[in-house]
C-alpha cells in the first residue's frame, strides 16, 4: 500500500466588479483567506457573535486564467493516474460560482475550456509519448439526478436505452455502477465527442443565481490501462480518473426556486448534506464507520472520499457581500476536506492465464536444466537467467560460423544454450531460403507447380511446353536456344504475333515509383491534372493565410505597442493632474491620437481575423478535394499496375469492354501511398503558427460533428411530426 496524504484543497474565487474588498482579504503566500464581518451595532454592545475567520488552503486562485487553474489543480493529478495512482478532481460550491466553467469551460472557445477538456489532451499527449507501453483509454459520464442513476451516453447508437435501472455495485476492487456503459476511445477527437455528447444530455434549469445552473452531480470518469511492449505481459497497470462537477447547494429564498425546480433543489441540498457529514466523519481519526451508503454520490464516490486515490478539491465561490453567508460554507466545507487523508498506491494487476502458462513452461525448464546439471558432474557453474539479446546475437553468430566452416564445434553449457541453438539454426535457414527465393524471382518467373490455373495459361501463351520446358530455356548444349513446343506452328501470324506479344512483356514487374510516372503520363493523366490543379489552388490559399496571418500578428504587436503608449500617457496624466470641462475629462492631442489609432487597428485586426477564418474553411474544403484525387489516382494505378504485369492476357481478355469481369474488381494489396512533398511538409509547419495552433483541431471538430449531429437529429424529428399532422 502507498503512504498516507492529506487531501489538497484550492479555492478559486468568481470575478466581480462588486467584490468585498473589505470583507474578505488573501493571504501573501496565496494560501489563506480571512473573512471579517463588522458587527452588528442593532444587536447591542455585548455580541458574542463570530466576526473574523481565517482559512489555510493548499492555494488561492484569484482572477485565475484556465491554464492557470489546470496548472496548479490537476495536471500532476492526470499524470500519476498513468503510473498506475486513480485520481478524483472535484469542483464544490454554491450555485452560480462557476463549478461548471471550472470543470468543463465552453465549447465555444478553445482557451476557457476546462479542466475535464485539457485533462484528455493531457492524457492522449502522454500516450504518444511512452512509445514503450500499450495504453487503452475508456471513459464514461454518469448523472446523479434526484437520486436516480443516468447515462449521460446512453443516445449514442452502441448503446441504445437501458430497461434496468443502473445500480451501485461494491466488489474486492472497489465501487463500480452496474448498467453504465464505457466507451473505448483510440483519439483525442473521439474522447472529445463523447464529452460533448454528454453534455448536451445533462440537465439544466434557470433561476435568479444562475440562468444555466446545474441540476446534477455528473461524474465523467477516465479509465486507463497500460501494458508494456518491452517486459512481461502478466503484469499490467490500471488507474482511473474521476472528474466531479457537483450541483451547486442554493438557499431557497435566494433562488426563487418553484415546482420541479425546487424538488431538485432539496434533492441537491440533500446530498451535499450528506457528503459534508461523510467528510466529517472521515476528519474524524476516532470514528470507525464513514455514512458513504447514505445517498448515490457519496456511495459512487466511495473510493475517492478517503480511499486509494489522489484527491483534489476545488472550491468556488463568490467575491460578494450578498453571498458571503454561502462563502464561508463553502470555505469550512474546504478546511474539513484538507483534514481527510487517502492512501493512493500504485494499481498492478496480473495476467492470471497468461502468468500460469509462464510459470507451467518455466518449471518444465528447469526440470529440465537439473536433470542436465546433475548429469554433468564438472559442470557446477550453470546459468538458469533467461538469455538476454546480446547472448542471443553470440550464439548466432557462432552458428554461422558453423556453417561456414569457420567454427568446429559449439560449447554447450546448459539447456537453454542448446534450445537457442537450435532456434538459430531455424533463424539461419529461413533466412537462406529468402535469400535463395529473392535471388531467383530477380532473374526469373517463378510458377508453383501445383497452380494448375497459371500453368495452364502459360502454355496458352505459348511461354512453356507440353513437358513442362520453358520456351528459350537451355537445352544442356550451352546455347540457350530453347526447344519450340509441338503446340507453335509455323504459318499462323495471328498466334505468332500474340506469342511476341507476350515476350515482350516483363517477367519482372518494374518499380512502383518508375510504373507510377508512367502511368501519370498516359492512363492517368487527366486524373493527374485535375489533382495538380486542385493541389495548386489549395497552396495558393495557404500561401494568403499565411500572409494573412502575418498581417494578423503585426497588427497585434502595433496593438500592443500602442496600448503600452496609450497607458503611459494615461498614467502621466494621472500623475501630472486631471483636468475637466464641464464633466468631461480633457485629454492632449497625443492621447486623442492614440486612442483613434488604437481603434483603427482594433477594425482592421476583426476584418482580417474574419478573412483568416474565411481562408480556413476554403483551406479545408481544397484538402478534402485533394485527398480525393489522391486517393482516385492511386486506386486508379492500383487496378492498372495489377492488370498489366500481374493478369495473364487470356484474363485480359475479359477485362476489356463488353468482357466478363469488370475493371477494378481483381483482388488487389495495398500499394504506396503519394508520400508528402515538402510543400505538404511546410504547409503543417504553417499550420502551427495559426492562432490557437493545431492542438485544437481535435477540440473543435468534435464539437461540430456532435452539432451536425444533433441538428440533424432535431430535422429529422421536426419531419416527423410535420408528417403525423
Amino acid at each position: 500500500m502507498g503512504t498516507r496524504k492529506k487531501v489538497h484543497a484550492f479555492v478559486r474565487v468568481k470575478p466581480t466588479d462588486d467584490f468585498a474588498h473589505e470583507m474578505i482579504k488573501y493571504g501573501d503566500d496565496n494560501k489563506s483567506i480571512d473573512i471579517h464581518i463588522k458587527k452588528d451595532l442593532q444587536k447591542g454592545v455585548v455580541n458574542n457573535k463570530q466576526t473574523d475567520w481565517s482559512f489555510k488552503l493548499d492555494g488561492v486562485l484569484h482572477n485565475a486564467s484556465q491554464d492557470l487553474v489546470y496548472e496548479t489543480v490537476a495536471k500532476d493529478v492526470v499524470a500519476q493516474a498513468l503510473d498506475g495512482y486513480n485520481g478524483t478532481i472535484m469542483c464544490y460550491g454554491q450555485t452560480g460560482a462557476g463549478k461548471t466553467y471550472t470543470m468543463t469551460g465552453t465549447t465555444e472557445n478553445y482557451k476557457h475550456r476546462g479542466i475535464l477538456p485539457r485533462a484528455l489532451q493531457q492524457v492522449f499527449r502522454m500516450i504518444e509519448e511512452r512509445p514503450t507501453h500499450a495504453i487503452t483509454v475508456r471513459v464514461s459520464y454518469l448523472e446523479i439526478y434526484n437520486e436516480s442513476l443516468f447515462d449521460l451516453l446512453s443516445t449514442l447508437p452502441c448503446v441504445g436505452p437501458s430497461v434496468t435501472p443502473m445500480t451501485i455495485v461494491e466488489n474486492p476492487q472497489g465501487v463500480f455502477i452496474k448498467g453504465l456503459s464505457v466507451h473505448l476511445t483510440s483519439q483525442e477527437e473521439d474522447a472529445f465527442s463523447l464529452l460533448f455528447e454528454g453534455e448536451t444530455n445533462r440537465i439544466i434549469a434557470s433561476h435568479t443565481m444562475n440562468k444555466n445552473s446545474s441540476r446534477s452531480h455528473c461524474i465523467f470518469t477516465i479509465y486507463v490501462e497500460a501494458h508494456s511492449r518491452t517486459l512481461s505481459d502478466e503484469k499490467y497497470i490500471t488507474s482511473k480518473i474521476n472528474l466531479v462537477d457537483l450541483a451547486g447547494s442554493e438557499r431557497l429564498k435566494k433562488s426563487g426556486s418553484e415546482g420541479r425546480v425546487l424538488k431538485e433543489a432539496t434533492y441537491i441540498n440533500k446530498s451535499l448534506s450528506f457528503l459534508e457529514q461523510a467528510i466529517i466523519a472521515l476528519g474524524d481519526q476516532k470514528r470507525d464507520h464513514i455514512p458513504f451508503r447514505q445517498c448515490k454520490l457519496t456511495h459512487a464516490l466511495k473510493d475517492s472520499l478517503g480511499g486509494n486515490c489522489n484527491m483534489v478539491l476545488l472550491t468556488n465561490i463568490y467575491g460578494e457581500a450578498s453571498q458571503l453567508e454561502e462563502t464561508l460554507s463553502s470555505l469550512r466545507f474546504a478546511s474539513r476536506m484538507k483534514l481527510v487523508t487517502t492512501e493512493p498506491a500504485i494499481n498492478e494487476k496480473y495476467d492470471a492465464e497468461r502468468m500460469v502458462k509462464n510459470l507451467e513452461k518455466e518449471l518444465a525448464l528447469l526440470k529440465q536444466e537439473l536433470a542436465i546439471h546433475d548429469s554433468l558432474a564438472n559442470r557446477t557453474l550453470v546459468n538458469y537467467d533467461p538469455m538476454d539479446e546480446i547472448q542471443i546475437a553470440e550464439i548466432n553468430s557462432q552458428v554461422r560460423r558453423y556453417l561456414e566452416g569457420t567454427l568446429d564445434e559449439i560449447d554447450i553449457i546448459n539447456l537453454r544454450q542448446i534450445q537457442e541453438v537450435f532456434n538459430q539454426f531455424r533463424v539461419v535457414l529461413s533466412q537462406q531460403e529468402q535469400e535463395v527465393e529473392l535471388t531467383l524471382r530477380r532473374k526469373y518467373t517463378l510458377i508453383d507447380k501445383n497452380d494448375f490455373a497459371a500453368i495452364s495459361a502459360v502454355q496458352k501463351a505459348g511461354l512453356m511446353d507440353v513437358d513442362g520446358h520453358l520456351v528459350g530455356e537451355p537445352d544442356g548444349q550451352g546455347f540457350g536456344l530453347g526447344v519450340t513446343p509441338f503446340s507453335a506452328k509455323p504459318g499462323k501470324k495471328a498466334k505468332s504475333k500474340k506469342m511476341f506479344k507476350e515476350q515482350l512483356r516483363p517477367s519482372t514487374p518494374p518499380p512502383k515509383p518508375v510504373a507510377f510516372e508512367d502511368f501519370k503520363n498516359e492512363r492517368g493523366s487527366e486524373i493527374n491534372r485535375i489533382f495538380k490543379e486542385n493541389k495548386s489552388i489549395l497552396n495558393e490559399r495557404r500561401k494568403r493565410a499565411s500572409e494573412t496571418t502575418q498581417r494578423i500578428n503585426a497588427i497585434k504587436r502595433e496593438m500592443d505597442v500602442t496600448k503600452e503608449a496609450l497607458n503611459f500617457q494615461k498614467s502621466l496624466r494621472e500623475k501630472q493632474g486631471e483636468y475637466e470641462n464641464k464633466g468631461l475629462m480633457i485629454i492632449d492631442e497625443e492621447e486623442f491620437l492614440l486612442i483613434l489609432k488604437l481603434k483603427d487597428l482594433k477594425k482592421q485586426y476583426r476584418t482580417e481575423y474574419q478573412d483568416l477564418r474565411d481562408l480556413k474553411a476554403e483551406i479545408q474544403y481544397c484538402q478534402h478535394l485533394v485527398d480525393q484525387c489522391r486517393h482516385r489516382l492511386l486506386m486508379e494505378f492500383d487496378i492498372w499496375y495489377n492488370e498489366s504485369f500481374f493478369i495473364p492476357e487470356d484474363i485480359q481478355v475479359s477485362l476489356k469492354p463488353g468482357g466478363s469481369i469488370r475493371p477494378g474488381m481483381v483482388p488487389i494489396s495495398r500499394i504506396m501511398s503519394l508520400g508528402e512533398d515538402d510543400q505538404d511538409k511546410f504547409s503543417q509547419l504553417q499550420q502551427t503558427e495559426l492562432p490557437e495552433g493545431p492542438d485544437s483541431f481535435s477540440f473543435y471538430n468534435a464539437k461540430v460533428k456532435t452539432e451536425q449531429k444533433h441538428n440533424y437529429l432535431k430535422t429529422m424529428m421536426g419531419f416527423q411530426q410535420a408528417h403525423r399532422k
